[in-house]
């Protein structure tokens, strides 16, 4: 039997709400802070799975200044399986319960979620499947007026990594994008609202999330902000020699986060948020 879900009392229809262009929100650069309350994500797999070690870490964010704290409880590792809505909703509720009327976002793929975490405060949704997940998920997006991020995956989780092959990355990528952006606007999500992600480590080599990043102009002529979630990927460590490293360093993940933000990028997806804030509050200083 299904255990219980905290907050079932609080499910309602959700208002449309009327919230600045998301270049407003999160002027360049700006920094979203990573708790997953999963036993199985990659970095920080069970390390805020009990809800007061996530509550604590996401306030530690914010207090570093992290624009926003994005919460999931679905992990998207490769090789990693689904969870089902009840699993999902039991981790993640208690969490967004005691943030009411802080800056968090909510990171899931199904629209129930997504609901009920909008219904808390939520006001972005980050979307790994960019919307092909859930065929509600567009409208929940829509009639809440949140924030979306559409990323691109190539696959799944569960099979992203096996043998991922492109002619050309970055145009496969953006045309991808380009086809989501289009999709989720005739759903009537505000096009102002919306990000993209090209999905480092979502069903890419080490030398196409590299390609990404150095190309990410390119991207950026789709004419919509970009998030870039590179912090801690495994192409970070097997760059430094090590081919079967899971993880990369803090100061690796810095360097590309600059990178990424001297190339376009607005939003820094970042599990060390003050290390990130302080490196790209430089790197801004400098680009005056």
């Amino acid at each position: 039997m299904d255990r219980d879900i905290p907050g079932d009392d609080r499910v309602a229809s959700l208002p449309i709400a009327s919230r600045a262009g998301i270049e407003v929100r999160f002027p360049r650069p700006s920094v979203m802070g990573v708790v997953n309350v999963t036993p199985d994500s990659f970095s920080d797999g069970g390390v805020h799975l009990h809800p007061e070690a996530a509550l604590t870490a996401a306030r530690a964010m914010l207090h570093a200044g992290a624009a926003i704290v994005d919460i999931g409880g679905e992990s998207t590792r490769p090789g990693s399986g689904g969870v089902r809505l009840e699993e999902e909703l039991a981790r993640v509720l208690p969490v967004l319960e005691g943030l009411r009327g802080e800056a968090f976002s909510i990171d899931t793929a199904k629209s129930e979620v997504a609901r009920r975490a909008l219904a808390l405060g939520a006001e972005f949704v980050n979307d790994v499947t960019a919307l092909s997940g859930d065929p509600e998920m567009a409208a929940v997006v829509a009639g809440a007026g949140a924030y979306l991020c559409l990323m691109h995956m190539r696959g799944e989780p569960s099979t992203m990594q096996l043998d991922p092959r492109y002619d050309d990355v970055v145009s496969e990528v953006k045309a991808f994008l380009e086809e989501r952006l289009a999709f989720a606007i005739s759903e009537g999500v505000r096009e102002e609202l919306v990000c993209l992600d090209p999905g480092i480590g979502f069903g890419k080599t080490v030398e196409d999330n590299f390609e990404l990043i150095r190309r990410l102009p390119e991207l950026a002529a789709i004419g919509r902000p970009l998030l870039i979630g590179f912090s801690r990927k495994s192409a970070l460590g097997r760059i430094m020699g090590d081919p079967t490293a899971t993880s990369g360093t803090t100061a690796a993940s810095i360097g590309v986060a600059v990178a990424a933000f001297e190339r376009g990028a607005t939003l820094i997806r970042a599990h060390d948020v003050c290390e990130h804030v302080e490196a790209l509050t430089a790197a801004a200083a400098v680009a005056g």
